[in-house]
């Protein structure tokens, strides 16, 4: 195997772990949403976006016949639907960041696990010579570091209850 190969492989499974684990860090907020019976703490906008994320970028891997999109977006996909109907079951208010001067509804695992996946798909799209792929995720850097940002300038107040769900 040559180094250039490798090194594909390499980019290639953590892209695949990083969107896996970015996909499944919902599955904290939905365990919360089900045991509260509240979207507390929980934040929407993430999951409309990425569900229109992986809607394009499955129909991207599709014209493009790149399998490794498609699986990973039919996933993902399956799962924010999953977590849009539970927080619309769940849903009474929207939270907003800025005027409660809180972080309490922003996911810091999934802030994390968006900042990974993004650029390892930005650096596969850079292996590939792919702009497409590298353009459309640099966002998801861009926004990360917005809520890193954020998770300094509002720090989360410890809440126990919360924490001891997402354990």
């Amino acid at each position: 195997m040559e180094a250039g190969d490798f090194l594909d492989s390499l980019i290639y499974g953590a892209c695949v772990i990083f969107t896996l684990g970015m996909f499944s860090a919902g599955l904290s907020d939905l365990r919360h949403m089900r045991m509260t019976r509240s979207v507390d703490n929980v934040q929407f906008l993430p999951f409309l976006t990425t569900e229109v994320n992986n809607l394009g970028w499955l129909s991207y891997g599709a014209l493009k016949g790149d399998g490794i999109l498609i699986v990973v977006n039919t996933v993902g996909a399956a799962l924010q639907t999953l977590y849009i109907l539970a927080y619309l079951h769940y849903c009474p208010r929207k939270a907003k960041v800025i005027q409660t001067k809180s972080t309490q509804c922003l996911s810091y695992p999934l802030t994390i696990a968006t900042l990974l996946t993004s650029a390892s798909w930005c650096l596969y799209g850079f292996r590939l010579r792919d702009p497409y792929i590298m353009v459309s995720n640099f966002p998801g850097i861009v926004t990360s570091f917005i809520r890193f940002w954020l998770f300094w300038k509002y720090p989360q107040e410890q809440d126990r209850n919360y924490w001891l769900l997402q354990t």
